[in-house]
């Protein structure tokens, strides 16, 4: 069986739809290059027309794709950082993505804004390390972040078909991720749908990203003392309440682990969910970067001590079982 790489698997899911629907086309800076490799071969196959190598102006393509879009195209947008997406979230999240509801649903805006790369690796420096897709959940925008090959196939396939705007978040710690898969079972995947990856009795952990490798990690380590489900979210916003809620009628304990900041993230908004609305037994932990984490990228040494661990993570399941 052939093994798939987490960026070759985006590689293909563009290929297959490009070919697919000529309606889809892909854009960004230096995409000619293929510098993230996600569009390694595209320019070759499908031509300049459809592989628009744009100007560095984020907030102009941005809106020209949603112009695109508006017109009948499907543009893919390539951010090959994610700090970029802070020049950007006036035209994603208050335009592209409130103009079928300000039309009525007369008119749809379907653009998918793919970031290949976001979150931290040895030296990607302040500005290159965040992780800031809490805030276009946040925002209301669909928002993805695949986990496995298989995953970053099906969801960039789906985000691509999906009429509204939708975020891909690629972690960089996951590009290199290899798992062995049948091309003929390659499929689109649902979006809010979240997935067990491995089933537990005693606590429940969301991993988010790259972070569910780490959590099976820890899993295995702790099998012997404990028994942990690690669930999978896939899909941020819309995220699978009901799937959670299944986990932790069965677990009654919650541990969230999140690449990105404490305050205001992701894992408070599970956390908050989940003590509001499910069945928990004891106190919930969260596992993320400290607050102001990115303001220290810079220096690599005090970027790698921020990072969410399995340490921490396995003295969070620790806790949740005393409690």
């Amino acid at each position: 069986m052939p093994k798939l790489s987490y960026a070759k698997a985006l590689n293909r899911a563009l290929s297959d739809e490009m070919a697919r629907d000529p309606s889809v086309f892909v854009m960004g800076e230096d995409i000619h290059l293929a510098l993230t490799q996600t569009t390694t071969g595209l320019l070759d196959r499908f031509g300049p027309q459809r592989v628009v190598q744009t100007p560095l102006s984020e907030q102009g393509f941005t809106n020209f794709a949603t112009g695109a879009a508006m017109a009948g195209r499907r543009p893919v947008v390539e951010y090959q950082i994610p700090f970029l997406l802070l020049l950007v979230i006036e035209q994603i999240a208050n335009q592209a993505n409130k103009f079928a509801l300000m039309s009525g649903g007369q008119t749809r805006v379907p653009v998918t804004y793919l970031l290949p790369g976001t979150g931290w690796r040895p030296g990607w420096g302040a500005q290159h390390s965040d992780q800031p897709y809490s805030v276009f959940a946040h925002l209301g925008v669909k928002t993805v972040i695949p986990a496995t090959p298989t995953d970053a196939y099906g969801l960039l396939t789906t985000a691509i078909r999906d009429d509204d705007p939708v975020m891909v978040f690629a972690p960089m710690p996951a590009l290199g991720i290899r798992e062995d898969v049948d091309y003929a079972d390659l499929a689109p995947i649902p979006l809010g749908v979240g997935l067990v990856r491995r089933a537990g009795t005693d606590v429940t952990v969301v991993a988010v990203g790259h972070l569910v490798h780490d959590a099976l990690a820890v899993a295995e380590e702790l099998a012997g003392e404990v028994s942990v489900e690690v669930f999978d979210p896939r899909s941020l916003y819309p995220f699978d309440w009901a799937g959670l809620a299944a986990s932790l009628e069965r677990t009654g304990r919650l541990v969230v682990f999140d690449d990105s900041n404490r305050s205001c993230g992701l894992a408070g908004e599970i956390l908050a969910t989940a003590a509001e609305e499910m069945r928990l037994d004891a106190a919930p932990k969260r596992v993320t970067r400290p607050d102001g984490a990115v303001v220290i990228g810079c220096a690599p040494g005090l970027d790698l001590a921020v990072q969410p661990s399995r340490a921490q993570l396995t003295n969070a399941i620790r806790a949740v079982l005393k409690s």
